[in-house]
């Protein structure tokens, strides 16, 4: 028995020790690295001729992460994937594609362990013979043919069949922890292996997306846009070659991520040189946009600021000179982001003055209008009546005619009336007639055409048929009777109208064709609705295996108040006498303010929120007030804001004064501060408090995430607590101190379980993956069941460890949120489908009382029910989960090229 003793400083290793010991064996185990670089060196060893090697690498993983599959495989890929793409294939590719023949040969199985077992020492390796004889080594070698070449390191051989039993018995033990490298991390080698950086004139469009995703952040992180997310992509690709221009309705349920999908389509639209983008957000979300598009797309988009009148980059800061109206007509980016509340606030005597106006005089490539349901008629309805527009409404019936692409985004085609989606369809129909055909056409009228859709009535002879056929005529791959009429009539490809008259149609067409559209479906599957409307449903996706189901616990349980120590009555938790004063001046003040201004109950909502926020929120509020100033929160009605604290009496500037004073007393000890903390140390689910678990805490509005973090921290001595919010605002709070942080580095942190505490606002409902978390609270209620969602879909997701997750719903006792929340509280479905049919949006003018609030979300709902047995518009069939795998895709747009592209100005 032998004992070798190899030492880098006296010989070579790589050829004294490595090629001999390899040559002519035939199973080869190995402990390893860091299981980047041991696989990547793989290429220098002589392995590939040996029939069974087993390498073992260390992931740098948590051991919880090893859980859940899902999750799991996207954090491997993702560390996998944390070098500079570009260089990296530029100067190794040949070892790439060295290293995909030998992961393809079939001879090498390499398996990763959790980060509980480092290999940063405890490196060993067996190597076996044809004659039975083994050799094991152990020392500081890393596993690299550079390591044993170049570096000083240090390794024992040793032929004793004891010594090789003693190595393999670590080694077994090892690979039974691990798991085999992610099928993904396979896909990127060969990927990388063929890489080649391509221009966008050289690519069909049907590929852009593929070469513009596959080295973006959200695939360079491990995870890809959802079936359903590139379906609609494919899809608006599709209708821009059928059609020339794209419109679509994406009425996808909450939570399946609608702005993804029109995010990417925006960015696919950019780099085929359609022109420039206009996004129109409410003002809460345009900063969600902004982030979306930087953090998972990785393009900038510039955010107009109604209030300062300038352009605003992904930090904060400035893009274009300040106070400058003209300036909203040259976004200095691609992509600008404009609020809603601008549109709705610039009309006068029918016309768009300022920057609407301004905005109108534009042409855009593609025109993005998220929460679109907001754009209805005031009145009109079934019986067709006269049909007047809001004013988001007529901006966007303009629209529709500066624009090539247009693409409306709600979480529902519907908020109240069945005939509000029929406001939705005339606005893809203007500019566009292929949507629901010209003026004469049978289905711009509501009353005709929704009996049709729904299966209800349909023709009943070929007359008939051809009204409704005609005009506009479906395309030639729709139907193969659609197919032989436009070739009998000669009506070209790219024409969606036919002028002839049915007397004008020859037999074959009158008498045989035309009756085959009488069949009790068809025109309930070819319609204008299933055409240019794409509804998701999140049952549906689950049931298809597509999202996965996680279970949701929600508190307080309103029979079970010993569960929580007697803190809530009922579903409020009970303050103090500051407070109560306050909310008491709060109410009359919203009083006085609707004598003086009876259009101002806007003004109410954002008062009576605020202050059932939290109690720094509401003093903060009344001060702003009293200095007539507002946050960027408000921009929706920032003019009329300003007018109405520009009149402010001395009664209302007494009762804010008075809302100071209290909320600033030492005895106003804000009760949600220590309910929260309470939940986070000592209430305990599944045998864990809620910090153990992890935790994001939600608010609508930054003053309260502020104080709560910073409260929390001080509270909890040792104990990261990051503030995730708008651009220039997210942060870290440990004890008393604060520190500026990116984005980048919360998320980085959060996935590392370095971070186990979050509070965010609403910036963070879109993009933000934290299924490291097990528990959400929200500090506040939003009255906007569709917000809940989103921020419930945070943890709610692939990667999530816990079946079931706990959320936290704080409210005040005997306060209008109260009210609301006791409400909704009564109609959450199950604990799988929390929401099911709630309105997405509790409308302002709902809430006088309890009961009338009851009638108007029953009444919501019957209609809501109406219309999912109605519109049984599913796209199951084009759900592939194996469609479009962009993070396949070898031919790439260089990341300069895209970020060159999306920096053009508006011109």
């Amino acid at each position: 028995m032998t004992l070798r003793r190899f030492s880098s400083r006296t010989e070579h290793l790589d050829t004294e020790f490595l090629a001999n010991a390899l040559r002519g064996a035939v199973k080869y185990y190995r402990i390893a690295g860091y299981f980047r670089s041991s696989i990547f060196e793989l290429v220098g060893e002589e392995i590939a001729a040996i029939p069974e090697v087993r390498i073992l690498c260390n992931s740098e993983l948590d051991r919880a992460d090893f859980l859940v599959a899902s999750g799991r495989n996207r954090a491997i890929k993702e560390k996998w994937n944390r070098v500079d793409i570009e260089t990296e294939s530029l100067i190794h590719q040949n070892r790439y594609q060295l290293l995909d023949q030998i992961l393809r040969a079939g001879n090498v199985e390499i398996r990763v362990v959790p980060r509980e077992r480092l290999f940063l020492h405890g490196k060993a390796g067996s190597i076996h013979y044809p004659d039975g004889t083994r050799k094991s080594f152990v020392g500081s070698v890393n596993e690299s043919a550079s390591a044993f070449a170049r570096n000083y390191e240090l390794v024992w051989v040793d032929d004793d069949p004891a010594s090789a039993d003693w190595v393999e018995a670590e080694f077994q033990a090892l690979w039974s922890e691990g798991v085999p490298l992610p099928e993904a991390v396979l896909e990127e080698i060969h990927r990388v292996a063929h890489r080649r950086e391509v221009t966008i004139s050289v690519i069909p469009p049907g590929n852009v997306p593929g070469a513009a995703l596959a080295e973006s952040p959200i695939y360079r992180g491990g995870e890809q846009l959802a079936p359903w997310q590139r379906s609609f992509v494919t899809l608006f690709l599709e209708h821009r070659e059928m059609y020339g221009k794209t419109r679509l309705l994406l009425a996808d349920e909450v939570g399946v991520g609608k702005t993804l999908s029109m995010a990417t389509s925006a960015l696919v639209s950019v780099l085929l040189e359609d022109g420039p983008v206009l996004i129109l957000a409410p003002s809460t979300l345009l900063f969600q946009w902004q982030t979306e598009l930087k953090d998972r797309l990785g393009v900038p988009a510039a955010v107009w600021s109604s209030p300062k009148k300038v352009w605003l980059g992904t930090e904060g800061q400035f893009l274009s000179p300040k106070n400058q109206a003209q300036s909203i007509r040259a976004c200095p980016h691609r992509i600008g982001i404009v609020s809603t509340g601008l549109v709705m606030h610039q009309r006068e005597e029918g016309q768009f003055v300022r920057e609407a106006g301004m905005l109108l005089k534009n042409r855009f490539g593609t025109v993005v209008l998220d929460e679109a349901h907001k754009a209805r008629a005031r009145s009109g309805g079934e019986s067709g009546g006269d049909f007047e527009p809001n004013n988001l409404l007529a901006f966007m019936m303009r629209m529709g005619k500066q624009t090539r692409h247009l693409i409306l985004g709600t979480a529902t085609p519907i908020q109240t009336r069945l005939w509000e989606l029929w406001d939705l369809l005339k606005i893809l129909g203007s500019g566009a007639d292929f949507v629901l055909g010209d003026e004469l056409s049978l289905w711009r009228k509501f009353d005709l055409a929704l009996p049709v859709v729904i299966g209800r009535n349909r023709p009943e002879t070929p007359r008939q048929a051809w009204e409704w056929l005609r005009n506009p005529l479906p395309p030639a791959g729709e139907h193969d009777v659609i197919a032989r009429i436009r070739s009998h009539l000669r009506v070209p490809e790219s024409d969606f109208y036919c002028g002839h008259h049915y007397d004008d149609l020859e037999y074959l067409v009158q008498e045989m064709w035309l009756s085959e559209c009488l069949v009790p479906d068809f025109f309930r599957q070819f319609n204008p609705v299933l055409r240019h409307v794409v509804l998701r449903r999140r049952q549906e996706l689950e049931e298809a295996g597509l999202l996965e189901r996680v279970d949701v616990t929600t508190h307080p349980i309103p029979d079970r108040p010993s569960l929580y120590q007697y803190r809530f009555a009922g579903l409020g938790i009970l303050t103090n006498s500051p407070f109560e004063a306050a909310y008491q001046k709060a109410e009359e003040f919203c009083r006085l303010l609707a004598k003086r201004t009876p259009s101002s109950g806007f003004m109410k909502t954002l008062m009576l929120q605020r202050i059932c926020s939290s109690f720094a929120s509401g003093r903060k509020t009344a001060q702003r007030m009293l200095g007539r100033t507002i946050t960027e929160e408000e921009e929706d009605a920032a003019e009329d804001i300003r007018h109405i604290l520009s009149e402010i009496t001395l009664a209302e500037a007494a009762c804010l004064r008075e809302i100071v004073a209290q909320l600033s007393r030492p005895e106003a000890v804000d009760s949600k501060l220590d309910t929260v903390r309470w939940f986070l140390t000592d209430f305990r689910t599944d045998g864990k408090t809620w910090l153990e678990h992890g935790c994001i805490i939600f608010s609508q509005y930054y003053d309260t995430a502020e104080w709560i973090a910073r409260d929390l921290a001080a509270s909890l001595p040792g104990e990261l607590v990051a503030v995730y919010a708008g651009a220039g605002k997210s942060g870290l709070f440990l004890d008393r101190q604060h520190n500026s942080a990116p984005r980048e580095s919360i998320k980085a942190g959060v996935k590392n379980r370095d971070i186990r505490l979050v509070v965010a606002t609403d910036a963070a409902c879109e993009g933000l993956n934290l299924q490291t978390l097990g528990t959400l609270i929200n500090i506040d209620l939003p009255w906007n069941p569709s917000r809940l969602e989103q921020r419930l879909g945070r943890i709610r997701r692939f990667g999530q460890a816990r079946k079931t997750v706990d959320m936290l719903n704080l409210v005040y006792h005997e306060t209008q949120d109260e009210t609301v929340y006791s409400v909704l509280s009564e109609r959450l479905r199950d604990t799988y489908d929390l929401f099911g049919s709630l309105p997405d949006t509790i409308e302002d003018e709902w809430i006088s009382d309890a009961e009338s609030l009851r009638d108007r979300i029953d009444a919501y709902i019957h209609e809501r029910d109406k219309a999912c047995n109605a519109f049984t518009v599913r796209y199951r069939s084009s759900l592939d989960p194996n469609a479009n795998r962009w993070e396949l895709c070898s031919e790439v747009l260089s990341r300069k090229d895209i970020l060159a592209a999306l920096s053009e100005p508006w011109g």
